[in-house]
């Protein structure tokens, strides 16, 4: 296995603890483990600027399967889910109050939820409360309950209709289940004892394997290489043009312009591309 550790980089002195070999001492000597730790660099998406190179060298190494543990991210850090097969959000109980559950981005891009010291208290509040968010957002709630008009209040409710009147509870059966689509489990692990470890690698496992089934294993993978290509694109443009000293001068040139109104940055964008076509298009033997 192949772990790459990515560690947030101090802003004042561009350093990194990279303590990760540490905490994971016990692993770290194993002949079948190789950990990569690294530092952001002042990338701001949760990984470092290299980490999908990387992982593409421990693949070329015949590694199969790879670890990338994250820096903390948050709302629109989410790097990962453009990076990774499967994404696991590990949550603790301090993490916050139950508004944390509805917020968008971090919540939305998991396919395993871990609640990560589940001895502590308010994990079981926590485990509920993201099961709840799922049922809501899986559309759970009410589903299945006939309206009012005509129905039987003498009968018994069906299964389903238990479940569309608790959308936790059908979320957490839901997981559970082999169906056409995924619904994250939640889990619970206590790291130290190692309790609840098995369950999110039996996870992670089932979850790859309904990827390989219903194909969005390779439309990921299809999509994670065209994104690729366009950051490659977009990071060599930058630095073509910001690293020329004509277009550099050019553009203070047109300073003056834009603080007087006579133009407007739109136009000046413009006029810079348009007369650096040949920067976008020379190799780096011909700049020699």
């Amino acid at each position: 296995m192949g772990v790459v550790a990515v560690d947030p980089t101090s802003p004042f002195t561009g350093g990194a603890l990279l303590g990760d070999r540490i905490r994971m001492e016990s692993v770290a000597l194993d002949p079948g483990v190789f950990i990569r730790s690294m530092a952001t660099r002042g990338s701001l998406g949760g990984l470092a600027a290299s980490t999908r190179e990387v992982a593409d060298v421990l693949d070329a190494f015949g590694i199969e399967q790879i670890l990338i543990e994250t820096v903390g991210v948050g709302q629109s850090e989410l790097d990962i889910a453009r990076t990774a097969d499967s994404s696991v959000v590990v949550l603790v109980p301090e993490s916050g109050d139950s508004i944390q559950t509805l917020k968008a981005g971090l919540m939305e891009i998991a396919d395993i939820f871990v609640v990560n010291k589940a001895d502590r208290p308010g994990s079981d509040r926590l485990r509920h409360e993201l099961e709840l968010m799922l049922g809501l957002r899986g559309g759970h709630t009410l589903k299945n309950v006939p309206a009012h008009h005509g129905v039987d209040l003498g009968r018994a409710m069906t299964r389903d209709e238990k479940l569309a009147m608790n959308p936790a509870r059908a979320a957490r059966e839901a997981a559970k289940s082999d169906e056409a689509t995924w619904t994250p489990p939640v889990l619970r692990t206590v790291a130290p004892a190692g309790e609840g470890i098995a369950d999110v690698v039996s996870a992670v496992d089932r979850h790859f394997h309904y990827l390989e089934r219903s194909g969005l294993l390779r439309e990921r993978r299809r999509a994670r290489l065209r994104a690729r290509v366009i950051e490659v694109v977009e990071r060599q443009v930058r630095r073509r043009l910001w690293s020329d000293d004509a277009t550099n001068r050019w553009l203070d040139a047109r300073l003056a312009d834009l603080e007087n109104g006579k133009t407007n940055p739109f136009a000046v964008a413009d006029e810079l591309l348009e007369r650096s076509a040949n920067l976008l298009t020379h190799t780096e033997n011909d700049a020699r």
